[in-house]
């Protein structure tokens, strides 16, 4: 088994973790390892692109074919 060691944990964390562990059962040790295990075990939610997200929310309200204007030569600059 491997361990670590937590620095600069904020004093009203470690009193939050060592009154959590009293109320468990625990040691604070053992707290800590099962809120690490918890945390970790829970699957992350599958990151999605933007656009796809955008495009799946209004699919069902159907869609709009737009017209594109017919582009022009490009102006010099400081012409208008």
């Amino acid at each position: 088994m491997a361990s670590i060691t937590i620095r600069k944990l904020p004093e009203m964390t470690k009193r939050r973790l060592r009154l959590r562990a009293a109320r468990n059962g625990h040691s604070m040790e053992q707290e800590a390892r099962d809120l690490l295990e918890a945390a970790l075990s829970r699957t992350e939610p599958k990151t999605e692109n933007l656009g796809q997200a955008i495009h799946r929310r209004f699919a069902a309200l159907g869609g709009i074919d737009l017209k594109v204007p017919p582009r022009g030569p490009i102006r010099e600059p400081g012409i208008r």
